[in-house]
């Protein structure tokens, strides 16, 4: 079958990533921006707040190894969808929580997401289901960000670990570094 894109949006595209880059199954993850009105947004633009766009990734993957409800599976799990328009210290509509479908058997599976994902909470899931709009690379030097400059950052130093942690406990399975650790 041939490779699957999924857009998703969950704070800081740094954090998301980094996350899924460390995904079995994953051949590509690009961050970029979508979601709002302005063509070719920066990132000084998008974190002003005021183009609409979201800090998003694309994720590139093959569904005969991991399916899309499984990269909604960790989506979920690796940052916290019941926020609205923040994650953690990062707030503004720019760090919403959001799932940009790419056909009507994705925007289904995400419904379920959602569902599968509130089942195991008390606070109700704030994930926006959006329509798939024009995609905006980020800037060269936002990609593959924690495996660069990343590592050096204290922000990043202190977001990234427990959500790669999380993949790994969840999802040891799914992760690359588990496989590579064992």
């Amino acid at each position: 079958m041939a490779e699957q894109q999924a857009t998703l949006a969950g704070g800081c595209f740094w954090c998301t990533e980094a996350v899924f880059n460390d995904v079995i199954g994953v051949s590509g993850v690009e961050s970029g921006y979508t979601g709002g009105t302005v063509p070719n947004p920066t990132y000084k633009q998008v974190c002003g707040g005021d183009t609409g766009h979201a800090e998003t990734i694309r994720v590139t993957f093959d569904p005969d190894v991991i399916t899309y409800d499984d990269i909604l599976d960790i989506f979920f799990a690796t940052h916290d969808p019941t926020q609205l328009n923040r994650q953690g210290n990062d707030i503004g509509t720019q760090y919403r929580s959001a799932i940009f479908p790419h056909s009507p058997e994705q925007e289904a599976a995400a419904r379920a997401a959602i569902e599968r994902a509130q089942a195991d909470r008390d606070q109700p899931i704030v994930t926006a289901l959006e329509p798939l709009g024009e995609w905006y690379p980020a800037e060269d030097y936002h990609q593959d960000y924690w495996e660069g400059e990343g590592q050096q950052s204290s922000y990043c130093l202190a977001v990234i670990p427990p959500k790669i942690q999380k993949l790994r406990k969840s999802f040891a399975a799914r992760a690359k570094s588990s496989q590579a650790a064992a």
